[in-house]
């Protein structure tokens, strides 16, 4: 039997050599106070712990010391997971590793898959709604993906009972934004959606950024057939968003964390989801 390939595996734990290159020089640290006992490297590595098994922080199994207690507090792992979502620290992470897949040449921009996804979150908490057509309550993202499935710009937010079409409007500036500041050049690329975001107001705000639109016409409810030129439309391309979007998706409910929503402020869900992306 053939051994597991790299691209299946999920980043649990990241050596030290990993940490110091690609998380520590992102990572914000208190100028005031002494400095603490368990490195930054240890910290981190318990904060991807709880995003894969999807524990409560207070079960987080800790390693003893040599006196036989826990070597650091959970609520000392909770607080600097806060710090650094506050901080900015995991949407750096984040573009820093669109920008190292970029410098290394592994992205594929000819073309860019879009979709949403919805949580269902079974607290309360904010930024949620009822979606009707899931029937669950929840929030839902919309990212973006290129052919490699490679996740190249930060996700939109919004309670689980808003449309996604609009949404499409505030991902795109995101995208140009991270697209402006690691130099990556998406003149001419296409985007390719599903029908629910096909409406005259996107395939506007596509054009306008020198972008194609690869979308299925929606019928809604239409008896006859639209009368008017037809839009482009590639039915090949379109058929790829079930190897990468949605496999992305797929890959992400493995991260036990973000398969239910537990977290109350939608803050600390989408520093998880972030972390997870990058």
């Amino acid at each position: 039997m053939s051994g597991k390939q790299r691209w299946q595996a999920i980043p649990v734990k990241l050596s030290v050599a990993q940490f110091e290159q690609f998380v520590l020089p992102h990572l914000s640290r208190g100028r005031r106070g002494p400095p603490p006992q368990l490195s930054l490297h240890k910290i981190f590595n318990y904060i991807l712990q709880v995003l894969y098994m999807g524990c409560q922080w207070k079960t987080l199994p800790i390693d003893k010391d040599c006196e036989g207690r826990p070597e650091i507090h959970h609520t000392r792992v909770y607080r600097a997971m806060r710090r650094w979502q506050a901080d900015g620290c995991m949407d750096a992470i984040f573009e820093s590793s669109v920008s190292r897949l970029h410098d290394d040449q592994l992205l594929d921009l000819r073309v860019i898959h879009g979709d949403g996804t919805t949580t269902a979150a079974k607290k309360g908490g904010d930024n949620l709604g009822y979606s009707g057509h899931k029937h669950l309550k929840g929030d839902k993202v919309v990212a973006f993906c290129d052919r490699n499935c490679n996740i190249i710009a930060p996700f939109i937010s919004a309670p689980g009972n808003r449309n996604e079409s609009p949404l499409l409007r505030d991902a795109l500036p995101r995208l140009r934004q991270i697209a402006r500041a690691i130099g990556m050049d998406l003149q001419g690329t296409t985007v390719s959606l599903d029908g629910v975001y096909d409406c005259r107001a996107n395939r506007k705000a596509i054009f306008n950024r020198n972008m194609i639109p690869n979308i299925p016409e929606n019928p809604r409810a239409r008896k006859a057939t639209k009368r008017g030129r037809k839009q482009r439309f590639d039915p090949a391309i379109f058929e790829e968003r079930f190897r990468t979007i949605e496999r992305v998706f797929a890959w992400e409910d493995k991260f036990r964390r973000l398969l239910l929503r537990f977290e109350r402020l939608s803050a600390v869900h989408y520093a998880f989801k972030t972390l997870a992306y990058r």
